[in-house]
């Protein structure tokens, strides 16, 4: 495991469209069908990670409350199946349904979504306006596996908030920490480069 930073794509950038598969449904679905009214949640996670098994059900319960409010969320696993089969559909579609996920978890099974988005982490968040335009990206809160700090979600949540108030973006945004993606070989940014 390799702690990594987010690499904080530039805010206003707009959403890349995307189709993938959801694995509970075993369809193809796209970031078109999912949007939300007043804005969406995307969240590069996985089933292993410490930082994300850490976060989850907290994720979980905040998805449910930002769906009240016009805010759809999307999940999107992004690590190779070949190097970590736990992070694969078949386990993904167990999580989803143990948990009882109120929204889509999606695979990306190229990663292109992921080179897209410049995901580099788990768990990695990027909060859109309803246009698609990248409002917030960092992290949930300052609670990490073992730092003590309580899980508030203060981060995510506060940015919601202003956006949802038509407040204007912030530049002071903290970037996530977590597992690195696993890339499939040759497939990582540096290697692409």
């Amino acid at each position: 495991m390799a702690l990594t930073e987010s690499y904080m794509l530039p805010l206003t950038t707009e959403a890349p469209a995307f189709s993938l598969l959801n694995v509970v449904t075993g369809q193809n679905e796209s970031l078109e069908q999912h949007q939300g009214a007043s804005g969406t949640l995307i969240v590069f996670m996985c089933n292993h990670c410490p930082y994300v098994v850490h976060l989850l059900d907290a994720l979980l319960e905040t998805a449910q409350q930002f769906a009240t409010q016009g805010v759809n969320t999307l999940a999107i696993s992004s690590n190779s199946s070949i190097s970590h089969p736990q992070d694969g559909p078949e386990q993904m579609k167990k999580l989803a349904l143990e948990k009882k996920f109120g929204f889509p978890y999606l695979y990306d099974e190229t990663q292109e979504v992921a080179h897209a988005y410049k995901a580099a982490c788990t768990p990695d968040l990027y909060l859109f306006d309803a246009k698609l335009s990248l409002y917030y990206r960092g992290r949930y809160d300052d609670s990490r596996p073992g730092n003590q700090q309580p899980i508030t979600g203060n981060d995510l949540h506060q940015a919601c908030q202003s956006m949802l108030k038509g407040e204007p973006l912030t530049t002071q945004q903290y970037p996530s920490m977590g597992c690195n993606i696993k890339w499939f070989e040759g497939n990582s940014p540096e290697e692409r480069s």
